[in-house]
Parts: structure tokens; C-alpha cells; sequence
């Protein structure tokens, strides 16, 4: 009996996942504590970040809350990070907790209009290389005077809406049966070959969106988090923060735009996956059949989506609340003049934020570890210790590479707040402070598109119920990355050290 619950809970633990992820966890879980008593709490906090950052890249084998979540408990028990440190880090990024449940939830209710528009654009432009160079600049375009994560709460909607449609019809059924896009064995071998390469072609396009993102955060005071927070701390408005910084931004912005071209041309690392023929030819028949069958009130109500999607681009532009309060409206709004006023009909839309939410406040405790035990330190301390001619491009340098292991936000107040430091303390003059301050901005967002966890956006696209339809994991996403990484970081680069 004894062995048999045993084993059970084994079988319990973690689910369906391998046997030897599984394992692999318990073992995390096992050594931790003999690693920090051994060899201390600088280099438990280190190896803890790269478990977490392991359960990140098996995101498609198990969700990393649950694995990651785990880890974060057991630093807090073992004192390698507080209760109140989260709390903290939680309460800094409220904002942030405050934009995924509302706003991703908000963009579910539209999703008929942005599905009516994309399916008619996709049908339309059928040449992949002006395609993927629209999905990329309009992100970026967006992204500049939005919210990266809407953004991209946008693209996933679109794309998940495509392919359900595709998949649905693929698998035998029609446009208007129920069906379970996730579920794979009633599609025939013959068709098999043209969902893999529909799921190519929906990965490109959602990897230029995503980069899009990180193209268009750059350059403005409100494009990411982290700029306003060196943009309030350098005492920076909007205008001079765009001019101090497009000496780097602009640069880049249009090496990532050659770079979307470049990939698609010369179909690098997984790029260049066409459209199948008859995706294409189902897209089009669904669009047909929906023209054709759409009544006076399923127009109108395509109509209030559009004027609600109309006020929350104004409102995010003009900036008339918190992003999740704008969300919150947008979804009263878009509820109320559709005519959804069932709980039931509310709850599924908020399915998607909420998971991804309760792993970021996990995040946020693995971020608390590398705080209370000062990981970053040394490479702060390094590069104070550099001539300062020198220290513009490495403060870059260590910014996109710390990012791109943690959290760009929590980088650039570490780095932020030490040369405010040195500012007051007259150890830098004010030219040297807004160089300084420039490169951490353009550090934390330029080269951590190398990894998901290096950008707020990449990382909700990975954990997203998409990531798994279109087979997007975490190594295939650092892949399809990497052109634009060494592009857009060496672009970076020599603007600091030419332009700054």
C-alpha cells in the first residue's frame, strides 16, 4: 500500500509531464539547500535563476508556474528572498499586474473585429516579405505610444483566431462547429504537411510582431516601463527623451526593419514559411461565408468594436489612465454594446491573463532573490571601475545581458539608481549621467529580445495558449530571435559608441 501511494504521488506530481522532467525538478528542489549551505547564497541565487530560467525553456513540456512557483517557495523558505521583498517587487509592477488581467481580457472582446480585419488583409497581401515587414513596423509603430503587451495581447488574439479556423476546417468540420484546435489526430496525413507550415508561417509573423515590439518600446518615454522610470529619474519629458535617444533608437529601429527583410529573403533559421495554398483558400471561403451570413446586428456590433478600439488607442496615446484601467473600460464598453451581460460569457476572457499574471508575481520573487542577494553587483561594480569613455557601450553590454537573463525593468532601476547615486555624489558630470542613462535604456530593451525572459512581451507569447498550437517553444523562439539580437545589439552598439 505503501508503495502504491508512493508512486501516485509521483504520477500526481506535476501531471502528465515526463518522468524525467519530473525528476529533474525534485532534484532542483533537493540540492538547493545543500548548494546554499555549502557554497553560500551568492551562488545558490545564481544557480536558482538558471532553474527557473530551464522551467521557462520547457514551457511546452509543463507550464512554468507550477515548477517555477515551487523554486520561488523554496527560496523564500530558505531565506534567500522575503515575503516582503515580493510584495514589493509585486507592488512596483502593479501597473503591469493591473494591464494583463484587464487589458488582455479587454482585447478578448474585440477579437471578431481584429479577426474581420486580419483575415481580409491576409488574404490580400500575399507577398510574405511585405507582410512580415507590416506585422513588424505596425508593432513597433504601436508599441512606441501603447503598451508592448497590448500589442502583443493583439497579434496572439489575431493569430489564435486564424487558427482555429484553419484547423477547424482541416479537421473535417465546418466554420461553424465546435471543435478543439488543440487536438491534432482528426486531420488526415495528406493536409498534415500544410499545418506545419501554416504553423511556420503564423511563427514568423508573430516573432516580427513580438520584435516589433521591442523596435518600437525603445524610443519613447511611454514604450516600456522601464523608460519612464529613467525618463522621471533623468528628469526627462517626452520630446527630449525621443531626441537624447534617437541617436541609438532610430539606427536600430531600421536595422531591425532590414533585418525582417533579410530573413524572409534568404529564409534564415526558419523564416520564409509561405502561406499553403490551401490555408489560403480556406481563409478566403471563411471570409465569403461570413460576408455572406453576417446579420444587421453582428454588423453593428462589428461597428461599436471599432469605435471601442478607436478610444483605446486614443486613451492609451493621451495616456487618460492607467493601462489597466483603460482596459477595464474597454471591456465594459465592448460588453455592454455587444450584448454579453452573462458571467459565464465574461469568464473565459479572462483564461488567457491570468495564468501568465500568477507567473509573473512568481518572476517576481525569483527577481526578489537576485535583489536581496545583490547578484548583479559584481558587474555594476566592473563597470564602474572602467574608463568612462568606456563605460557607455558596457553599460549597454551588461544591461542587455543581465535583461536577458532577468528582468530588463528591475536591471535598469538597479543601474538607474547607482548612477543617480554617483550623480549626486560628483563622481560623474551631467553629460556623463544622461550617456550613462541612455545606454540603460537602450540596453535593457535592445539586446534582451535574445531571450523570452528577457522581455515582458516574448515571455507572455511563450506562455500563451498560441505558443503550443503553432509549436513555439522557448528555444525555438531564442532561434528565431537571433538575427535580430546580433543585428540590432551590434547596431546598438556602435551607436554608443559613434552617436553618444
Amino acid at each position: 500500500m505503501q508503495r502504491t501511494i508512493g508512486r501516485s504521488m509521483l504520477d500526481n506530481f506535476l501531471g502528465p509531464v515526463a518522468r524525467w522532467y519530473k525528476m529533474t525538478i525534485i532534484g532542483f528542489l533537493v540540492i538547493n539547500p545543500f548548494i546554499l549551505w555549502t557554497m553560500g547564497p551568492f551562488i545558490a541565487g545564481w544557480v536558482l535563476v538558471g532553474q527557473f530560467i530551464f522551467c521557462l525553456a520547457m514551457a511546452l513540456k509543463c507550464y512554468p508556474l507550477q515548477p517555477g512557483g515551487l523554486l520561488a517557495i523554496q527560496a523564500v523558505v530558505l531565506g534567500m528572498t522575503s515575503p516582503h521583498t515580493v510584495y514589493h517587487e509585486a507592488e512596483t509592477n502593479f501597473a503591469v499586474i493591473l494591464l494583463l488581467i484587464f487589458m488582455v481580457a479587454g482585447i478578448f472582446f474585440l477579437k471578431d473585429l481584429l479577426l474581420f480585419i486580419f483575415t481580409k488583409i491576409l488574404i490580400r497581401i500575399r507577398s510574405k516579405m511585405i507582410l512580415s515587414l507590416m506585422f513588424c513596423f505596425t508593432s513597433a509603430v504601436l508599441s512606441a505610444f501603447l503598451d508592448a503587451l497590448t500589442v502583443t495581447a493583439v497579434i496572439i488574439t489575431v493569430a489564435a483566431g486564424l487558427y482555429a479556423v484553419y484547423h477547424k476546417v482541416t479537421s473535417g468540420k465546418g466554420f461553424d462547429e465546435d471543435h478543439d484546435h488543440a487536438d491534432d489526430p482528426g486531420i488526415g496525413n495528406e493536409t498534415r504537411a500544410d499545418l506545419e507550415d501554416f504553423r511556420a508561417f503564423l511563427r514568423n509573423l508573430m516573432m516580427h510582431g513580438a520584435v516589433g515590439t521591442a523596435l518600437g518600446g525603445v524610443c519613447t518615454l511611454v514604450g516600456e516601463p522601464q523608460n519612464l522610470l529613467i525618463g522621471e529619474i533623468a528628469g526627462w519629458e517626452f520630446i527630449e527623451f525621443f531626441l537624447r535617444v534617437a541617436p541609438i533608437s532610430l539606427p536600430v529601429f531600421v536595422v531591425g526593419m532590414l533585418t525582417c527583410l533579410a530573413v524572409e529573403k534568404f529564409r534564415i533559421l526558419g523564416y520564409g514559411a509561405e502561406m499553403p495554398a490551401a490555408a489560403r483558400h480556406i481563409l478566403e471561403e471563411y471570409d465569403r461565408i461570413e460576408d455572406s451570413k453576417r446579420t444587421s446586428s453582428q454588423s453593428a456590433a462589428l461597428v461599436m468594436q471599432a469605435i471601442v478600439a478607436l478610444f483605446l488607442v486614443v486613451a492609451l496615446a493621451f495616456h487618460w489612465a492607467a493601462v489597466g484601467l483603460i482596459g477595464l473600460s474597454v471591456i465594459v464598453l465592448a460588453t455592454a454594446m455587444t450584448g454579453i451581460v452573462e458571467e459565464h460569457q465574461l469568464g473565459h476572457a479572462f483564461s488567457e491573463a491570468l495564468p501568465f499574471t500568477a507567473l509573473l508575481v512568481v518572476f517576481f520573487a525569483i527577481v526578489g532573490v537576485i535583489h536581496d542577494q545583490d547578484l548583479f553587483l559584481p558587474v555594476i561594480d566592473f563597470v564602474f571601475t572602467l574608463d568612462q569613455n568606456a563605460q557607455v557601450p558596457v553599460f549597454y553590454l551588461a544591461n542587455g545581458l543581465l535583461s536577458a537573463i532577468s528582468d530588463n525593468v528591475f536591471v535598469a532601476t538597479v543601474y538607474i539608481n547607482e548612477v543617480k547615486a554617483a550623480l549626486d555624489a560628483g563622481e560623474i558630470t551631467r553629460e556623463h549621467f544622461d550617456n550613462l542613462a541612455v545606454a540603460i535604456n537602450t540596453g535593457t530593451n535592445i539586446p534582451s529580445v535574445a531571450t523570452p525572459n528577457g522581455q515582458a512581451a516574448f515571455l507572455f507569447l511563450l506562455t500563451s495558449a498560441l505558443a503550443p498550437l503553432i509549436r513555439l517553444g522557448y528555444g525555438r523562439m531564442v532561434v528565431l530571435a537571433l538575427p535580430y539580437t546580433i543585428t540590432m545589439t551590434i547596431a546598438g552598439l556602435l551607436a554608443t559608441i559613434y552617436m553618444v
